[in-house]
């Protein structure tokens, strides 16, 4: 029964850590922009990142090992350090994003000035990692992340035709804006397969103790979590089709984005909308910054863990609090979190190779994953995955220049 409910409580909450300031932003984009038409594009990274978890799950299952140490010990330190570098400069605009969406969640819900919240959100979500076990951060701030399903409850009670959201599914190329739609597909992609939400998962796997007869349980709640996490993700679509793009509304911020809510929830529209962008962008931050932490004890070798007395992971807890600290600086000067969420995408995409590659050699090496080797099909997906990567990763900074 308790692996039961691990397994229903993973599933559930993995909506909770898929929608922040990226995929709400990408795809209320998408939708205004181009109506139904990306839908495809979020289903497809939605199978990525899935197929993705389940593999680092799978390594971490059976070897005990997190993506990170699984990497650094098969290909060495110097290699490691080559993605480390480029994932903790992810993780620290993304970080700084996501406690600026959160802010602006407040400011939309108070009418003071994002940059005035964000030493407070930072200061909360180092209290979060600094007093709460993975449990809590995990499957806590997951459950809060629940609200976000009212971009479910937008787009159903939207009533969008059907024939056009099937029609949605399929890739086509609109008559105009062709740039600019290559960017949000890509940049779709780039909000959902993160690398800090991989080895996050890797790591959450030895968090939570779970070994080789476990395996249905990882397989489970990475296709199971994720293709629910990416129904919200086109609820965010659907709704900004049916209301924002009729009306001509480009989100170019939060702000904008939030008119979507109104046709269904009237006054309460903004406060909901406010509520699911916060909790989402600030359970992304918290997740992020131990992320960071993971990354870099499990590259270097050193003690970590989230539900370790904090002395005996000093080290761990030192790159956490300092990740909140830099993000804390740069966000009380008032950059702009929808455009670094941008930026950070566009980077994701373009280190997004040098995640995948090791995948290859790592699910097929006996001596991390025994017996669970890929098969010729996932071997072939994984191979065309690493070929799809290289080729956004060479096209992604142009097409942000042009159309982003």
């Amino acid at each position: 029964m308790g692996k039961i409910t691990s397994l229903i409580l993973g599933v559930v909450t993995s909506i909770g850590g898929f929608v922040e300031a990226g995929s709400i932003s990408t795809s209320a984009q998408a939708g205004a922009e181009f109506g139904f038409s990306l839908l495809w594009a979020i289903a497809l990274a939605a199978l990525i990142v899935a197929m993705l978890s389940e593999m680092t799950g799978r390594v971490a299952c059976v070897s005990r090992r997190s993506m990170a140490a699984a990497v650094r010990e098969r290909f060495g330190v110097p290699f490691q350090l080559v993605p480390l570098a480029g994932e903790l400069s992810i993780d620290a605009v993304l970080l700084t994003a996501e406690l600026g969406g959160a802010a602006i969640a407040l400011k939309m819900l108070t009418g003071i000035a994002f940059p005035w919240w964000v030493v407070p959100v930072g200061a909360a979500a180092w209290l979060v990692l600094w007093l709460g076990g993975f449990g809590v951060i995990e499957d806590g701030i997951g459950l809060l992340g629940l609200v976000t399903l009212s971009f479910v409850v937008a787009a159903y009670w939207l009533h969008p035709s059907a024939t056009e959201v099937v029609r949605g599914f399929l890739p086509q190329l609109p008559a105009d804006n062709r740039v600019r739609y290559a960017f949000l597909a890509v940049g779709i992609v780039g909000a959902t397969v993160s690398p800090y939400l991989l080895n996050f998962y890797s790591s959450g796997i030895i968090e939570e103790k779970l070994g080789e007869p476990e395996l249905w349980i990882n397989r489970t709640t990475a296709y199971g979590g994720m293709g629910l996490g990416s129904v919200v993700s086109m609820g965010v679509l659907i709704t900004a089709a049916v209301v924002l793009k009729p009306a001509g509304v480009q989100v170019d911020s939060y702000e904008s984005a939030a008119v979507m809510f109104e046709p269904v929830f009237g006054a309460w529209g903004t406060a909901l909308f406010a509520a699911s962008l916060g909790v989402g962008c600030f359970g992304a931050a918290v997740e992020i910054a131990l992320n960071a932490a993971y990354a870099v004890a499990q590259s270097l070798g050193w003690s970590w863990g989230a539900d370790k007395p904090r002395r005996q992971a000093a080290r761990f807890t030192a790159v956490f609090s300092l990740m909140l600290l830099l993000a804390v600086i740069v966000g009380v000067l008032g950059f702009d979190p929808l455009q670094l969420t941008q930026i950070a995408l566009a980077l994701t995409v373009v280190l997004m190779p040098a995640v995948v590659l090791p995948f290859l050699v790592l699910v097929n090496n006996p001596a991390f994953v025994r017996r669970h080797t890929s098969g010729p099909i996932g071997n072939v997906a994984l191979a065309a995955l690493t070929i799809a990567g290289a080729l956004m990763a060479i096209v992604v900074i142009p097409l942000e220049l042009m159309g982003g």
